[in-house]
């Protein structure tokens, strides 16, 4: 399998917090998390390369691509997202991280101009509750994950309703939020994939791990 993970990788150049957490970048951070668990062909890409790294021999040779995105939303080159979009419809697999909601690609997927939600950053604790034990990408998970300290999302979120719901979260303020949705489009298959504010170290969390080697291999 052939996986590309794709990041703004802004955020770690520009704040010494986040740089902290994630010193090889948050594509480092989950290319490290997914080698170790045994694939063997996995390359990063980023904004500030030509084409955002994302050229269409890399697509080609892309079977599941990683995408976290967050403050550049509007600098991602449409003649990309578009590119990424028929790889889609022809059967690569997409995993949209954390912010990647908002972004021109997930938006095109959805059919939505906006894929607004409420959010507030509080560090407070969220709990994903596990709502489809059976789905493979829920293998090995428990009834729940808790991370510590998130930043919230809460409902209406404003996306297509999910083929698939498979967790849904909780947060201390009272916010609850689809924050693990499948879906088909064409012949790939997609999942949103909520946990990821880049100033907390969720991607180090084995729990949160498993389920994204799990989506990769769903």
């Amino acid at each position: 399998m052939n996986i590309t993970v794709w990041n703004e990788y802004l955020h770690e150049k520009t704040d010494e917090k986040v740089a902290r957490v994630y010193p090889k970048g948050i594509h480092g951070c989950i290319r490290d998390f997914l080698e170790e668990a045994g694939f063997e062909h996995v390359r990063t890409a980023t904004l500030e390369e030509p084409e955002h790294g994302l050229t269409q021999e890399v697509l080609d040779n892309t079977d599941v691509l990683f995408y976290w995105g967050h403050i550049a939303h509007d600098k991602v080159d449409d003649v990309v997202v578009n590119r990424i979009f028929e790889r889609v419809m022809d059967g690569m697999g997409l995993i949209v991280l954390h912010s990647g909601h908002e972004s021109k690609l997930f938006k095109k997927l959805m059919g939505t101009k906006s894929n607004e939600l409420r959010w507030r950053e509080n560090d407070e604790m969220e709990i994903m509750w596990n709502v489809y034990p059976g789905h493979p990408i829920m293998k090995g998970v428990g009834a729940n994950v808790v991370i510590p300290h998130e930043e919230t999302y809460g409902e209406y979120f404003n996306v297509a309703p999910p083929d698939e719901l498979l967790m849904i979260s909780w947060y201390e303020g009272g916010e609850v939020f689809r924050s693990a949705c499948c879906y088909n489009r064409g012949r790939g298959r997609i999942f949103y994939f909520k946990p990821g504010h880049e100033t907390y170290p969720i991607y180090h969390m084995p729990e949160i791990q498993k389920i994204l080697v799990n989506a990769a291999n769903w």
